[in-house]
């Protein structure tokens, strides 16, 4: 498999947004795409349906509306990287190059929850992000992956574990 020079997506995001989901860089079918998490057996947006009562079927501008409707952005910890196929696991370290989530937060002040879908998202963010003042305000969660290499855990188990970001959502700033 030859190697790839990925690039991220700019974030989905709301002036309102106050959860921010991370991912670490869309893999390989999603950059062909030009979606987050296009993959099919990507738990992603099934796992948003449930949480958003999103119908299934959806169109990729309706889901992504919805999400910020509800006040959730998206984006990833790395701007680019070198990596073999789409795992996080193939992401050469020495070529990371991090997305300005300090900026990012800068501009959306409301986001009070950042959730990591998977460790490699946030061993990103804890070894090249700074958020300096910001930090003492935001809750930090790592939820389980959603990419279909982490098939250790059922749909239902995960959709457990992300209900922490519909409660993120409900509760009162």
């Amino acid at each position: 498999m030859p190697e790839h020079h990925a690039r991220s997506f700019p974030p989905l995001a709301a002036p309102d947004a106050r959860v921010l989901i991370l991912g670490s860089m869309p893999g390989l079918a999603s950059l062909a795409a030009g979606q987050y998490y296009a993959h099919p057996r990507n738990a992603f947006w099934p796992l948003m349906g449930e949480l958003l009562s999103i119908p299934p079927g959806r169109d990729y501008p309706a889901r992504v509306a919805a999400l910020c409707h509800a006040g959730i952005a998206l984006w990833d910890v790395l701007y680019s990287c070198r990596r073999q196929g789409s795992l996080d696991t193939a992401i050469e370290d020495d070529s990371l190059v991090p997305n300005d989530l300090a900026g990012f937060i800068a501009a959306h002040p409301a986001v009070r929850h950042i959730f990591f879908n998977g460790a490699k998202a946030e061993s990103c963010f804890r070894r090249h992000i700074r958020l300096p003042d910001a930090e003492r305000q935001i809750a930090f969660t790592r939820l389980p992956s959603t990419s279909p290499a982490h098939a250790g855990r059922s749909f239902a188990e995960k959709l457990a574990a992300w209900q922490a970001v519909r409660a993120a959502l409900d509760a009162r700033p």
